[in-house]
């Protein structure tokens, strides 16, 4: 059992981490912070912060600009991201079958 903990990345262990990357994954385009804010029901300084664990990592990343005026920041996952939530994913299949 240990070496399918050890393949969990510590990132993940947010629900909130997970639940912002499979949005990013599903849609696999930019998602802006809004959206995200209104998807997950959560505070703006929450949201920065775990985007901000997630942007560490290089899971994602951040593309700060301007729309009509207004500042606008949107998030992609990256190949790197993928990867890592798609072996968390298996690792924690792994463990509900023992």
């Amino acid at each position: 059992m240990q070496d399918i903990l050890n393949q969990m990345d510590k990132a993940f262990d947010s629900r909130v981490r997970i639940a912002i990357m499979a949005i990013l994954l599903t849609t696999n385009d930019w998602v802006d912070f809004n959206t995200f804010k209104q998807q997950l029901g959560i505070t703006d300084g929450n949201l920065a912060s775990h985007t901000g664990t997630l942007e560490e990592k290089k899971f994602i990343e951040v593309r700060k600009r301007f729309v009509e005026k207004r500042p606008n920041t949107s998030y992609r996952i990256t190949d790197e991201g993928k990867q890592a939530y798609h072996k968390y994913v298996n690792a924690l299949r792994k463990l509900l079958k023992i």
